[in-house]
């Protein structure tokens, strides 16, 4: 297969991790699976776009749960050379002072168009580099800063260099998908001001028409920070000296290096993922012109098999075109009903097969698949376990699914798994629940289409966007969410899903108990009743959610945006 060749127009397209396929563990959560779904959008509707990542030959991790919930974590290994193709190309890097060679392993992407987008995995694993640089590309957000920032050189400068050796010599934007590519735009800077170096203004403006920056995260201490001497001793000379360009005029990374301030202050166009997390940046970073294209989720991976095929019937042009899916308002509710039983059914039958939960296809099914941390609140639905076992016996069977990763060094994470584990336990037989390990592309599709309604918990304002629900509403399956992120976005109550919380209060830390009230609140008044007792008013609850959700949360419409916001002539 022929990969085409760069074009003036081609947009680079930077992130520490992108989920590609199950088989390579070249993701941790959203943010890969957001950055996959992005370049499948790419190829399907022929936008010119190389995708530039590391290898993670021993992935994020792979998880094992005992019988108490307690998180092991084991090297994922993988077949690299069965699954990429090595290319001819390297390049050279300097780190603490030392060369390190780059070499780069291919995948491609093949869209709907035709068009081929390929990724690139950087990978240090080379007999002529350093012991400890050899590893730098084994694993996904692990190591200590040290550790960290190395990848990050081999990330933002490698990637550029590789690219150039590539043949990628005009790219017409690189954008960096968070902070963890941003030494991508001191490597153009640091080649600019070679040309000009007198004329230090024009060289960070013409970084700028360079370059595209997207925040994902809305807190501050989820931004990448490094102490000035341990940059001192990575970085070569060059970037060193372009850093403390961007420190006189700017007033950037004065204490630190900031990789989202470098990212910021040398990209011309810089987005939030939702309306809301965008409002939130303008508040971290003030004086500083953030916009917003809201995440959107690759409607054909997303999709369980099922529904494929009724789409396919009833508006073909679905893959092509993700708002085709408005259409879904034409589908009788019978296909919809059909597509969900078989959807589930693939579900129940995964879950019964990995654990002894002996869940039910007819009771009502509950998913909460995400990073297990404690923003997240997955203990939410069981602040008051005897309230949910009662709303199980007086309303109908009720059971439900969880799966997720806490990071290896994230120990309240890990506590809230085996909180699950004690009430699946507490809780059974009236309440069933099952936490599935090894969260990955192949069961997020499982769970987000087989469940009847995708919860979601976060403490506002944290979660920047979450996209599983929009996963969910592809498959027809409503959420039961708390006002934040992109749920904000969706503006009718009972019509796709239901809200927890006021839009009013959407950006302000929220209490536990009030929040429980008004999920149980939820449950027992609004959405057992009808689940059960409603089988026909529920059909149409779905056929709404793809028509008005699935229609728009996708990364077709996402891509679009960015062609015309951010990858438009300057």
């Amino acid at each position: 297969m022929e990969v085409e060749r760069p074009t003036p127009r081609t947009i680079a397209y930077f992130s520490m991790e992108v989920a590609l396929e199950s088989a390579l563990p070249t993701y941790s959560g959203g943010l890969g699976v957001l950055a996959g779904d992005m370049l499948r959008s790419a190829a399907d509707l022929g936008l010119s776009m190389v995708g530039v990542t590391l290898l993670h030959r021993k992935g994020y991790f792979s998880q094992r749960l005992d019988e108490e919930g307690r998180q092991y974590e084991e090297p994922a290994t993988w077949p690299v050379d069965q699954l990429l193709h090595l290319t001819e190309s390297t390049c050279q890097v300097e780190i603490e002072g030392r060369p390190v060679t780059i070499r780069a392993w291919r995948y491609l992407i093949t869209g709907t168009s035709g068009t081929i987008v390929p990724v690139f995995l950087l990978d240090t694993d080379l007999p002529c580099n350093d012991p400890y640089d050899r590893t730098l590309t084994d694993y996904l957000y692990g190591g200590d800063q040290r550790y960290r920032l190395c990848q990050e050189v081999i990330l933002g400068v490698g990637g550029v260099r590789m690219l150039r050796a590539m043949g990628y010599t005009q790219v017409f934007r690189f954008h960096m998908n968070e902070g963890h590519a941003a030494l991508l735009a001191l490597e153009l800077l640091a080649e600019a001001l070679k040309q000009t170096p007198q004329q230090q203004e024009d060289a960070v403006d013409l970084v700028k028409r360079l370059c595209v920056f997207t925040t994902h995260t809305p807190i501050p201490a989820g931004h990448d920070q490094f102490p000035l001497d341990l940059a001192q001793r990575i970085l070569d000379a060059n970037h060193w000296k372009a850093l403390h360009t961007l420190v006189q005029p700017l007033g950037c990374c004065t204490g630190s290096l900031h990789m989202t301030c470098v990212g910021l202050h040398l990209s011309n166009y810089v987005n939030g993922v939702t309306k809301r997390h965008s409002e939130v940046s303008r508040t971290l970073f003030p004086n500083l012109a953030i916009g917003s294209i809201t995440n959107g989720v690759h409607s054909a991976t997303w999709t369980a098999p099922a529904f494929r095929i009724l789409y396919d019937r009833y508006t073909p042009d679905w893959r092509e075109d993700s708002f085709c899916l408005r259409y879904a308002l034409g589908m009788p509710l019978n296909a919809i009903r059909q597509a969900h039983d078989e959807a589930k059914q693939l579900l129940i039958k995964e879950i019964n097969r990995r654990t002894d939960a002996a869940f039910d296809q007819h009771a009502f099914t509950i998913g909460f698949a995400r990073r297990a941390t404690a923003y997240k609140r997955p203990d939410l639905l069981f602040f008051d376990p005897e309230r949910l076992r009662r709303i199980s016996i007086q309303h109908g069977p009720l059971q439900v699914i969880f799966s997720g990763k806490a990071h290896p060094k994230d120990d309240e994470g890990k506590t809230l798994i085996q909180k699950i584990f004690h009430w699946a336990k507490e809780l059974a037989p009236e309440v069933k629940i099952a936490y599935l390990p090894n969260y990955d592309l192949d069961l997020g599709l499982l769970l987000t289409s087989g469940a009847d309604l995708w919860l979601n918990t976060p403490q506002p304002p944290h979660e920047a966007s979450g996209t599983s629900g929009m996963k969910a509403a592809h498959n027809g399956v409503p959420s039961l969410s708390v006002l934040d992120g992109w749920w904000l976005e969706v503006p009718l109550e009972g019509v796709t899903g239901w809200a927890i919380g006021s839009r009013d209060n959407g950006t302000f830390e929220r209490r536990d108990d009030k929040d429980a009230e008004e999920l149980y609140g939820k449950l027992e008044d609004t959405i057992l009743p009808l689940y059960y007792g409603n089988p026909d008013h529920w059909a149409e609850l779905m056929r709404f959610t793809i028509a008005l959700n699935a229609s728009f949360f996708n990364t077709h419409r996402m891509i679009q945006e960015y062609v015309t916001h951010a990858y438009r002539d300057r």
